[in-house]
């Protein structure tokens, strides 16, 4: 993220806000822009001046939301914002040709259902007038006075490609595009199950092309949500049950076939079933502590987190004192800064058969559970391994090369199947070092995926 010109850009911006407020107002103005509070003397620029630049780089992302929140700039300022703010965001890459094939292809379906939320969304991301007071004074102008002329009352007059040209759709970041894609495909702008998924059908036959696709993500309100994603890096389906917690396998059973309503019959203090939908933006702290404190029925918060951090760590095997490292390593290191994380989720249950692997033979799955998962944001599953010697050597301390072999083999099975898969060795997790090691690992991996640190 450019903080440099992120912080050129709000400078002006905030401080050009001095003249809408009164000496009295600055503080609240302040405050409410999470910017320090400001000197009690001095003029309102110097004060306000003094405050902006008290704020450290790692607060700039934070000001800058509140900013296009509660005073948002004209558009194309607001556009520069965000698309600082969203350049270390997960977006798959669209080249221009494929987007212009997505503008010949939505011909052969509607361009909208709802006007005015299309016009809604047009407005959230792309730049209609060039004339700020024009707006302001109820006046259709630019290139907004074309939209309304060429795409509403005559239909037909505008393709989509050249709609699309108009907007900038083709040179904008692949995060806008994607909000974009999305944004058309949604049930605000098409109020009609049937009319998504005939959009989403359409716009997938080129989208695939380059890898990526419209995928159905989550519900709200009835609808579907789709989100665009990649074909490459994520499994086909959603999740439904994830059990985890549990280094014991689970004594289950289906109390309801047909609704994949699991039962955990036996010891089922010993084991965690999260059955909510897990949408597009994953599985968060913040989501799996609500699950807990409803689950368990804790009210204070402080309590929840903390029990909620015993019960994980209580499940990671004792034999393994490296995999409760990189477990407090990553809590630790992250520390107030995990909530709105992906949650690390400890012995997590993949494959999971009735039968032993001796029963089973020549068809059993190769690998049932995973020392650490997490589900990031765009259906992104990553997972996490902890090597000690019993995966590659026999119970002597020779080098076992079949056990070798079953463990690579799992691995390309995972891989196959959309899983991302990271190993540390035992031994790099020492534990004066794994602190700094495990934290500088997860900040690179969220940077690949655009997790947001800030």
């Amino acid at each position: 993220m450019d903080l440099i010109q992120l912080r050129h850009i709000l400078a002006s911006l905030i401080i050009s806000q001095k003249d809408m407020v009164s000496h009295a107002q600055l503080s609240s103005f302040c405050a409410e822009l999470g910017l320090p509070s400001p000197d009690e003397a001095g003029v309102k620029r110097e004060r306000i001046e003094s405050s902006f630049n008290a704020v450290a780089d790692v607060d700039l992302p934070s000001v800058a939301r509140r900013l296009l929140n509660q005073h948002p700039p004209e558009a194309a300022i607001r556009n520069q914002i965000q698309d600082i703010l969203w350049s270390e965001s997960a977006a798959p890459p669209i080249p221009k040709r494929f987007r212009r094939e997505v503008a010949r292809a939505i011909e052969c379906d509607e361009l909208y259902g709802d006007a005015r939320k299309f016009d809604e969304l047009l407005d959230q991301l792309w730049i209609l007038d060039t004339d700020p007071w024009a707006g302001l004074l109820g006046q259709d102008t630019g290139l907004r006075a074309e939209i309304q002329q060429h795409v509403h009352r005559n239909p037909g007059d505008w393709s989509a490609e050249l709609l699309f040209d108009r907007l900038g759709v083709y040179d904008a970041s692949d995060y806008r595009f994607a909000l974009f894609l999305e944004g058309l495909a949604s049930a605000d702008v098409r109020p009609d199950e049937a009319a998504q998924r005939r959009f989403v059908t359409c716009v997938n036959v080129p989208l695939q092309g380059c890898g990526v696709e419209l995928r159905e993500t989550d519900t709200e309100g009835g609808y579907p949500v789709f989100t665009l994603i990649s074909l490459h890096t994520t499994p086909r389906g959603r999740p439904k049950n994830l059990i985890f917690a549990s280094s014991n396998k689970p004594d289950l059973r289906f109390r309801d076939a047909i609704d994949n309503d699991i039962e955990i019959v036996t010891n089922a203090d010993k084991v965690l079933v999260y059955d909510r939908p897990i949408g597009s933006e994953g599985l968060r702290w913040d989501d799996l502590q609500r699950w807990w404190s409803e689950t368990e029925n804790i009210t204070e918060t402080e309590f929840a987190k903390r029990s909620l951090y015993r019960r994980l760590r209580s499940s990671l095997p004792a034999s393994s004192p490296p995999q409760r490292t990189l477990f407090d390593a990553f809590y630790e290191g992250y520390g107030s800064a995990v909530p709105p994380l992906p949650a690390l989720l400890p012995e997590v249950w993949l494959h999971w058969d009735h039968r032993t692997v001796t029963e089973r033979g020549r068809d059993a799955l190769l690998r049932f559970r995973m020392d650490f998962l997490l589900l990031l944001p765009q259906g992104v599953r990553i997972v996490i391994e902890v090597d000690g010697k019993h995966h590659y050597a026999d119970a002597t301390g020779q080098a076992d090369a079949s056990r070798y072999a079953r463990m690579v083999a799992a691995d390309r099975e995972l891989k196959l199947s959309g899983y991302e898969v990271f190993r540390f060795g035992a031994t790099e997790l020492q534990p004066s070092t794994a602190k700094a090691d495990v934290k500088t690992f997860f900040d690179a991996l969220f940077k690949r995926y655009g997790v947001s640190l800030q």
